[in-house]
């Protein structure tokens, strides 16, 4: 039987975001009236950001992926176990989706618990804020001609959020999630 008692106890957000050919817009300052141009490319090729973070360590776990599954989520959960301080225990919330249900295929680290948000409720998990800010800083008004340059891009942008730690604590700190 695995027990947390005695560890200390890290609160980590995780979720998903599609980046691809087929984005969306930003909101940008121009002048009252005016409507500035923006690129926005009409193909379809995509890949995913499985994403989590720590915002009281500053620290996040990512992987890139071209699909989302039970598979891929697996990697990703063992991703996240690798980033936990050691000794420590780590919840990870993250919402309903198929390939999050506890049982069958998904193996959950044992430095790991999973914490399920209740349906319809996005605005509870801060890694939607991550997924808003990467697009308004990193992923918007991009037309990316072949697959590896997305794949490129996700990385980029990944990696320059969590080369910011306070950037971390800023945007994913919730009064609620406190240890």
């Amino acid at each position: 039987m695995n027990t947390t008692a005695g560890k200390a106890i890290e609160i980590w957000f995780q979720d998903e975001a599609r980046v691809g050919q087929q984005g969306t817009h930003a909101y940008i300052w121009a002048p009252s009236g005016s409507r500035p141009l923006m690129v926005r490319d009409n193909r379809r090729d995509s890949a995913y950001i499985f994403g989590a973070i720590c915002p009281q360590r500053g620290v996040g776990a990512g992987l890139i992926t071209p699909a989302v599954n039970t598979e891929l989520m697996n990697l990703h959960l063992a991703e996240i176990s690798t980033q936990v301080a050691p000794g420590a225990h780590a919840v990870v919330v993250c919402d309903g989706a198929g390939w999050h249900q506890r049982g069958g295929e998904l193996q959950v680290p044992s430095n790991i618990t999973l914490l399920t948000l209740p349906p319809y409720s996005p605005e509870l998990n801060p890694m939607e804020n991550v997924w808003d800010y990467l697009r308004q800083n990193k992923l918007c008004a991009i037309v990316w001609e072949t697959y590896d340059e997305i794949i490129e891009a996700c990385k980029t942008a990944w990696n320059w959020l969590i080369a910011d730690p306070q950037r971390i604590n800023s945007i994913g700190s919730r009064d609620w999630a406190v240890c």
